[in-house]
């Protein structure tokens, strides 16, 4: 249980973090002593003050005493630098947070180069890797006077041989000039079809018929003799020589021991050379697509180039060439002159015109892209377009079928061609990285190495293993090394930076994680659990904002903050073990022991029309049909990696956002056919968990549309009409009233380099985000500044006398953000609270004649038990009026409570992709072997 205030003062720092009197944000001076080197989780509904604890108090007072260690130039802003308002902490280690946002945007960053797997492979590969010959297959080697030597040794004593290397023409030199320079130089003899010749008998000849013909230079003749030093030193000399003058090429002529025999010939390179080609030593660089030496040419080591987009020429693959399959080959003059060849002698050569393109087969596919001697395809096509590209008519033709494909050079792996070459057993650094991690674990584990290799290899090994193990632990066995960064989810990113944090083995720090089982489904988070009691017992303390019922049964401290949320928290309601928490009366204990809980609906809602997705085959999706019921609420679930994300937002939602012409220019994935009742669909909306807005003005009263109607009451306040105040004088994203100095931010950031900016409040508005004049008007004794410093809960009740007003306001209460602030900054809301914003711009535009696709990615991320309740109502609102709900969803008090749910499986990646299950909850609760239905029984 929580410490009396008399207990802290004679705590040890040693043995415990101690935080006296918090007070950020809406923490009511709560004073708090957690154990070191505990697994410890902090919980409480959505606002209570959780965050505030952990990362505004903890966090910052740790990284704010860590610049304070640092340079001059960083500690010139640290008296600017605000500490955490509160009254003392004590025993603070070195302070990592891992937040659940994915910060990078960066289109190179991959999973390999993040968790740096893929630096230690780069240095693998460039040590111990062999680089093959890709026409012959054979080793390249770059061979050394000592590898020659090393072979001479080899022949039997007595062997004859001779030492030559190819004689190669100077610039602009005849052969007979070449032969006249060898003699200056003191050579004698050259070697010509098989014969010793002198050059001056040469040069006394005809040597015009000798310029086509090898002619080598004869730098030696010698004897094989064992242990003989002295001939070491003259073969020594002798073969770098030949290697000088033959450009880098050294032959040695084994004399047979009895005439009539021809010689044996043994070729050297000093050159990295194999089958006419020139190859490059493997080097780091060579493997880095974030360097210009070993990006692919063609993409600059994106991935993708600007292309024709497959997608976009035949956008209806159920269509055959004969029905206008082919986009660009609808209109009269292009069908007369490129389709009409092709319809008329596909007989000629057996091409099924009347097939669908999806039945056809990849030759015959191709075929249409390649043409034959009967028709131009469509790379000719495109060509001529190209080609005509002057007239505007061809220029708008070629920008509607271009889009981002991927690179033909390197195939989407960035790296220059000749990086594929490079080999360790007999998989390439573009093998390992297309590969899931699961994959890689195994290679790495059964390589079999020289023992030279293994002593070059070892320390570089155990960092790759290590890194691979435990991205497997935190669920992630299913990404491959080439995923980008950007593309993953909050909470895969999370887990990604939480393995690298492991990796490095860091002890003695504090370990501060934003809800690291994001995404995870309940069968991964045991795994999760272990990896966090792993960093615990290297000797670090952690701390984890956490609800998920798993996490906070496995924890040794548990800390509940509230009761309730925004003005109603920020409380230390509860801190002990599980077992003391049991009794307590907290909103966590309530959930966990069943006091309270999500009721199970008792009725589900029956459904005739639907969305049909036909043979979906994207990434690891296996031909899956599904269909998904409209004006219903369906969810769709099962274990990391199995293929749920690419179901929905690769597949549906782009297919469907193309059939309803929203404009949506991505890609879509691999299908064959959407059907069903397609027109009983208006709209479809992705409310998934990026940012509201794209810069840091935004936030949730401009999304919304309320604060127009609150500046237009500004603008009716008499002092304001009697200077001719306008609306725009009240907005903090044009010039007129807000701060020049802050732009209207509020804030000024300081760029720290090397680390991360510092963001210092205004010094020009206090903070206040407008100037002077404008702070004059108010309205119920509050200024425009104090209306976005009020939360949602507060300005309900503000605003009780303006309808306009607390209509637009109310949904955000409904779906449970009351304690936001009006002008909270969209970058500081998390991925679950911008997807809720998101959710409360359409509960109340209830419109009888829309019905929209809403489609929730993961949308429980961030919730108590008890705020799950106030979404159910919201999300079960939007059903009610007319609209069907599709949820993406790992949680339980969830799932027991749709109409239907959409189960994929049964494993993640490659074990994945399959269609496990398609039902009600009480019948997938029946199922044996499914891993989601495990866990659903205890909640049905």
């Amino acid at each position: 249980m929580p410490h009396t205030e008399q207990d802290f003062d004679q705590l040890n720092p040693k043995d415990f973090i101690i935080i006296k009197g918090a007070r950020v944000n809406n923490l009511k001076s709560l004073s708090v002593a957690i154990p070191r080197n505990r697994l410890v989780t902090i919980t409480g509904l959505s606002g209570s003050g959780k965050s505030s604890l952990a990362f505004d108090t903890l966090f910052a007072e740790g990284q704010r005493m860590y610049v304070e260690s640092l340079s001059a130039y960083a500690r010139q802003f640290l008296g600017r630098m605000e500490k955490p308002e509160v009254d003392y902490i004590k025993g603070i280690s070195p302070a990592i947070a891992i937040e659940q946002k994915v910060n990078t945007r960066n289109p190179r960053s991959t999973v390999g180069t993040t968790t740096e797997i893929y630096d230690y492979m780069k240095l693998l590969f460039a040590r111990i890797g062999k680089t093959f010959s890709p026409i012959s297959g054979e080793l390249v080697q770059k061979h050394t006077v000592t590898d020659v030597i090393d072979f001479l040794h080899t022949l039997p004593d007595g062997t004859r041989f001779l030492v030559l290397c190819p004689l190669v023409l100077g610039e602009n030199r005849t052969l007979i000039e070449e032969l006249n320079i060898l003699l200056q130089k003191g050579f004698t003899r050259i070697a010509l079809k098989g014969e010793i010749k002198t050059i001056e008998d040469l040069l006394l000849g005809e040597t015009k018929s000798l310029e086509n013909e090898q002619v080598f230079i004869l730098i030696d003749r010698n004897v094989a003799k064992a242990n003989d030093e002295e001939n070491d030193y003259r073969l020594a000399d002798s073969v770098q020589t030949a290697f000088y003058e033959g450009k880098g090429k050294c032959l040695i002529s084994v004399l047979p021991k009895e005439k009539g025999n021809s010689n044996t010939e043994y070729e050297f390179s000093e050159n990295f050379e194999a089958d006419g080609m020139s190859f490059e030593i493997p080097t780091i660089n060579f493997f880095s697509f974030n360097n210009p030496y070993g990006a692919c040419r063609r993409c600059e080591g994106f991935g993708n180039v600007l292309g024709i987009d497959p997608d976009l020429v035949i956008p209806d693959k159920t269509l055959s060439v004969y029905e206008g399959a082919i986009a660009p080959w609808r209109t009269d003059k292009m069908n007369e002159e490129w389709l009409r060849p092709l319809v008329m002698r596909a007989m000629d050569f057996d091409f099924p015109i009347h097939r669908s393109y999806n039945e056809l087969t990849p030759a015959e596919q191709e075929l249409l892209w390649t043409g034959n001697r009967y028709f131009l395809g469509l790379n000719q096509f495109f060509a001529f377009l190209e080609e005509q590209a002057h007239q505007i008519k061809y220029r708008v033709m070629l920008s509607r079928y271009r889009g981002r494909t991927v690179c033909p050079d390197c195939k989407s792996t960035r790296l220059r061609k000749d990086a594929q070459y490079v080999k360790i057993g007999t998989k390439s650094i573009v093998d390992v990285v297309l590969w899931q991690v699961s994959d890689a674990i195994s290679f790495f584990n059964e390589l079999k190495l020289t023992d030279f290799e293994q002593k070059v290899a070892q320390r570089i090994l155990i960092e790759i293993k290590n890194r691979l193990h435990y991205l497997q632990k935190v669920g992630l066995g299913y990404l491959t090394l080439n995923r980008l960064t950007s593309t993953l989810s909050g909470g895969e990113f999370q887990r990604i930076k939480l393995a690298t944090s492991l990796g490095s083995a860091l002890v003695g720090s504090m370990y501060i994680l934003d809800e690291p089982s994001i995404g995870l489904h309940p069968h991964d988070t045991q795994n999760l659990v272990e990896v966090l009691k792993n960093l615990r017992d290297l000797g670090n303390t952690v701390i984890v904002v956490e609800h998920e019922e798993e996490v906070i049964r496995q924890s040794d401290q548990i800390i509940d903050i509230g009761r309730d949320a925004g003005a109603h928290g920020g409380n230390l309601i509860f801190q002990g073990t599980l077992a003391e928490l049991i009794n307590s009366d907290c909103y966590t204990a309530e959930y966990m022991t069943g006091r309270r809980q999500i009721e199970v609906p008792k009725v589900r809602r029956k459904w005739n029309k639907y969305i049909e997705v036909r043979n979906a085959c994207e990434n690891n999706l296996k031909n899956v049909n599904v269909k998904f019921p409209l004006h219903a609420f369906t969810v769709v679930t099962g274990v990391s990696g199995s293929g749920k994300t690419t179901l929905i937002k690769r597949v549906l939602y782009p297919a469907l956002a193309k059939h309803l012409g929203t404009g949506y220019a991505g890609e879509s994935g691999k299908f064959e056919k959407l059907g069903g009742n397609l027109n009983s669909i208006n709209q479809i909306e992705l409310i998934d968990q990026n940012p509201i807005g794209k810069s840091s003005r935004s936030n949730p009263v401009t999304y919304i549309k309320a604060y127009d109607h609150i500046r237009d009451l500004f603008t009716k306040q008499a002092l304001a009409k009697q200077r001719s105040y306008k609306p725009s004088m009240f907005s903090f994203n044009s010039e007129g009233g807000r701060c020049e100095v802050c732009q209207g931010e509020g804030v000024v950031k300081i760029e720290m380099q090397f680390m991360a900016d510092i963001f210092l409040k205004c010094e020009g508005c206090n903070g206040k985000r407008f100037k002077q004049e404008v702070l004059d008007i108010t309205y119920k004794e509050k200024t425009i500044s104090d209306i976005l410093d009020l939360t949602i809960e507060e300005s309900l009740d503000f605003f009780k006398e303006m309808p306009r007003i607390a209509e637009k306001l109310r949904p955000l209460a409904e779906v449970g953000l009351g304690y936001v602030k009006l002008g909270q900054s969209s970058s500081t809301l998390s991925g679950g609270e911008a997807q809720r914003v998101k959710l409360a711009s359409f509960l109340g535009k209830g419109n009888p004649n829309q019905h929209i696709l809403f489609i929730f990615d993961e949308p429980t991320t961030g919730l108590h038990f008890h705020d799950i309740h106030k979404l159910l109502t919201a999300m079960n609102a939007l059903v009610e009026q007319g609209n069907t709900v599709l949820v993406i969803e790992h949680n339980m008090e969830i799932v027991k409570t749709a109409d239907w749910i959409i189960d994929l499986g049964i494993e993640g990646g490659d074990k994945g992709g399959n269609l496990c299950f398609e039902g009600t909850p009480e019948d997938m609760a029946k199922l044996e072997n499914n891993l989601t239905a495990k866990y659903l029984k205890e909640k049905v």
